[in-house]
Parts: C-alpha cells; sequence; structure tokens
C-alpha cells in the first residue's frame, strides 16, 4: 500500500479515494465503473448519452426519425436516459455492494436536467453521487437534493466553485460529497479554461488547489470533504506532498485516461491499439469543440484536418474598404465579397488544389473546403439532434426559439457523430479521440510492456501501490 493513502468516508462507507473518470459518450460503461467500484473505489458511469441494448444485449443504434430539430432533441434526451439508467443498474449488479456507483453528466449538453432528473428517478438507491461540470451547473445541488443523492461539482478554479457556492450550493452543503479540480492545461475531454488563462502556459494545479481549499475553508466547508485531484494523474508516488497536506486538506484522485486501457474497458480495440502508440505532446489542446469550450485530444488526422479547415480561412467585407480592394472570384456566389490581394491569391491557390467551396463562418471569414467536405459539413448541420445546450456547429440551443442567432460555424464539427462512431469502431483517425496530456505513459510505464491490458482490479492495485 502507498505510503500516506487511507480509504475514505463516502454515501456512509469506506472507500479507496480512487475515482473513475466519467468520461464523455460511452466511453465510460456498466462493465468498467462496475468493476472500478467492485475494486473498492468509486465507479463512474457516463450518463452522456450512454448505450443501451436489445434482448440479445447488442447495442442499441441511436437513430433520430424527427423530421424537425426539436423532436430529435426529444429522441435523443430519451436515448440518454434509458441508456443510463440500464448502464447505473448493470455497474450496480456488477459491484456487488462494495465501493461505490457515481453518474457523470455535463451541464452543457442538451437537456441535462430532463436527463439527470430521468435517470435519478429511475436509479434510486443505486447511484451514491453526481458529478457534473462543462458549464456552470447552478441547479446541481437542487437537483441532488430533491432525489437524496450526493453531488460533486467539477471546476477548474477557486473562483468558479466561489460563484457557484454563493449562488446555490451554500443551501444544501450536507450533500456536497467532494469538489473534483479538474486540471484545465492536464485533463482529456473539455477543460475549463477561463479567458484569463493561457492555453500555453500551464500553471502548476497545486497552487491552484490550495486556493480552492482556502475558499472552501472560508465558507465553513471542512477539510473532510475532500478536493479530487483530476487530470495529469498517473501515478500516486508523483503525488506525495499531496496526501496529508495540511494545506490542502483531505484529496482524492481522478483516473480519467487510465482506466481507458483495461479489459473491462468499452472503447473498441483499435483506439486502445493507438493509446500504446501516443508520444509526449501528442494530445492537442484546441478550441474546434462546438461546445466553445477548449478541449484536450490525440492530434490524429481527425484533429489535423480541422486544423487545417482553419488555416485554409480569410476574412472579407460585404463592399470594398479598407484593405478589402479586390473582389473574390472563386469559391463563392455573387460578387460582394472583398478581400485583399494577397488573400485573392491564397484563395485562388486553394481553389486550384481543389478546395473550391467557401464557406461563412460567424466571424465575418471563409474557409476554403472541398466540395465533398462541404457537403458532409451541410449534412451534419442539417441532421442535428441538439446533443448540447448550445452548439457552435449547428447554431441550436436547447431552449426559447432552439436558436443561438448566430450563423453554424463550419470550422466546428458534429462532436455526437463523431464520439459515437468513434466508441463504436469506426477508424480513429478519422474522428475526436479524447485523451488526457498523460496518455503517453502507455508507452513508458512497464506495465503495459508485451502489450500487457490489465483487468481494473489489477489496475486499481497497481494504483495502490504508487504505480
Amino acid at each position: 500500500m502507498f505510503k500516506g493513502l487511507k480509504p475514505i468516508q463516502y454515501n456512509g462507507h469506506e472507500v479507496w479515494p480512487l475515482i473513475e473518470g466519467g468520461k464523455g459518450v460511452a466511453a465510460t460503461n456498466h462493465a468498467s465503473s462496475g468493476a472500478w467500484a467492485a475494486a473498492g473505489g468509486i465507479g463512474t458511469v457516463s450518463a452522456v448519452n450512454a448505450d443501451s441494448y436489445d434482448e440479445h444485449g447488442n447495442v442499441i443504434p441511436q437513430i433520430y426519425h424527427g423530421r424537425k430539430r426539436e423532436e430529435r432533441h426529444q429522441e435523443l434526451i430519451e436515448y440518454a436516459i434509458d441508456g443510463a439508467v440500464t448502464q447505473v443498474k448493470q455497474a450496480y449488479e456488477i459491484s456487488e455492494g462494495r465501493g461505490a456507483i457515481n453518474i457523470n453528466v455535463l451541464w452543457e449538453m442538451g437537456g441535462a436536467q430532463q436527463v439527470l432528473e430521468g435517470v435519478l428517478e429511475q436509479t434510486k438507491g443505486m447511484v451514491a453521487g453526481v458529478t457534473c461540470g462543462a458549464g456552470m451547473p447552478y441547479k446541481l445541488s437542487e437537483i441532488a437534493q430533491q432525489y437524496g443523492v450526493n453531488y460533486l461539482p467539477i471546476i477548474s478554479s477557486a473562483r468558479a466553485f466561489r460563484a457557484l457556492w454563493k449562488r446555490a450550493y451554500k443551501k444544501v452543503p450536507d450533500l456536497m460529497a467532494a469538489v473534483v479540480y479538474e486540471d484545465p492545461w492536464l485533463a482529456g475531454g473539455h477543460n475549463g479554461l477561463s479567458n484569463a488563462e493561457d492555453p500555453r502556459k500551464p500553471e502548476d494545479p497545486y497552487p491552484r488547489v490550495r486556493d480552492l481549499r482556502d475558499t472552501m475553508r472560508a465558507e465553513g466547508i471542512p477539510d473532510s470533504v475532500p478536493i479530487i485531484m483530476a487530470g495529469g494523474v498517473w501515478h500516486l508516488r508523483d503525488w506525495q506532498d499531496w496526501i496529508d497536506s495540511d494545506e490542502l486538506g483531505q484529496i482524492a484522485f481522478q483516473f480519467g485516461t487510465r482506466p481507458l486501457l483495461t479489459k473491462e474497458s468499452p472503447i473498441p480495440q483499435s483506439w486502445k491499439s493507438e493509446l500504446t502508440k501516443i508520444k509526449e505532446g501528442d494530445i492537442l489542446l484546441h478550441k474546434f469543440s462546438p461546445t466553445g469550450f477548449y478541449s484536450s485530444a490525440v492530434r490524429n488526422e481527425f484533429l489535423r484536418s480541422l486544423e487545417s479547415r482553419s488555416e485554409r480561412q480569410i476574412p472579407y467585407s460585404t463592399e470594398k474598404a479598407g484593405e478589402h480592394t479586390h473582389q473574390l472570384d472563386v469559391g463563392i456566389k455573387g460578387k460582394n465579397f472583398w478581400v485583399t490581394r494577397n488573400d485573392l491569391l491564397r484563395a485562388r491557390e486553394w481553389d486550384g488544389l481543389g478546395f473550391t467551396m467557401a464557406m461563412k463562418t460567424p466571424d465575418n471569414t471563409l474557409i476554403f473546403a472541398t466540395p465533398e467536405e462541404s457537403k458532409m459539413i451541410r449534412k451534419d448541420q442539417a441532421d442535428c439532434m441538439g446533443c448540447l445546450s448550445h452548439c457552435g456547429f449547428s447554431a441550436w440551443k436547447d431552449h426559447d426559439n432552439f436558436s443561438t442567432g448566430r450563423l453554424a460555424d463550419p470550422r466546428s464539427f458534429c462532436i455526437q457523430k463523431s464520439l459515437q462512431e468513434i466508441v463504436h469502431g469506426a477508424p480513429v483517425e478519422e474522428h475526436l479521440m479524447f485523451a488526457g496530456h498523460g496518455a503517453y505513459n502507455f508507452g513508458t510505464d512497464p506495465f503495459y510492456s508485451n502489450g500487457f491490458v490489465p483487468t481494473v482490479q489489477q489496475l486499481v492495485d497497481r494504483i495502490l501501490t504508487g504505480d
């Protein structure tokens, strides 16, 4: 056992201070979270469009039949509730009463409150707590109180926590079982970088977590409420100074990337194989996500194509003005696109290379795409099922008039489509492949040598040694 590491009290009994990261669409399911709980930790079922199964155990494809986007959105909510309920019930059975089962939701997913309430209504007594981030989930504590479960807000700064506490959480203090600090430079998936923080200049997490604890203490929150460090956690020995630190109080650790490479992990073998090839620096912190948040993923062909698409971009005016003195004569119809001379030459070069379709962005720029790429973008935008509360790619929002009021952005992509396809076996190079920045450790950690893939129990046992 690693020196200083002790069980914590959670949901009425002792568990290891090791939490399985929830991750997104179907990348954490009943098998992985149930096994994590059975190993004595806190397993986390992703309640983000989780899989459900037919009577033969086959995944039910999430196919949308509604003609209108609002109709498809309701179908998505039904799929999400059915899938998450299925996953929780099976995870609870696998756990056999050991550890604990949490669920994870993203506050900025479409219909988040409906999904969360629908799942909790049908899984009473099985879900110990709800982790929630990706936005400012003010209603999380209210919903947790309604269903008698713990809540664990995911934040990336003391400032964000203070805002949530002052507005809502102080009214339901007893059910706040922990606060998850998700490092915005190290964690995989969507990250909580603020406008005041530089994505190119990572900050040491220790002072940020210390500030968070100071904020919690100032609000009267006892040190027995753990702060869960999420992002960049691989070997516990690297965090020795955090364990039993008087400055930090009770600390627990979340593992998001490491559980991807286990026998119970639901991701396909092609994804697991790619994990072992990742080199340091291969994870890109980017802002292509239609959520508007930064996110971290493997810099594969899919991300490189998005980078290239944005590089083939020029500003324009609808009339001759300033430096926009030349009419654009490729990629568009009409004559009311004015650009600089240099951008006209660039656009003609792209056109000659086959990027013959100019597409407007919300920022008065044009990006150049191939006809096939343009057709795919338009189709994906038309097929939108409202998986986000606000989507930059399709201009959808899940309330009021269902529109963000902005032009749909062709520089982004349909995140629901990409995540569903990669987790169900589509070529990993062609889709978004989330991973934390420590994923390169799969290729250097001797634990994984000779192609070894552990069970969840073996992984937890290894983590408990400090390695």
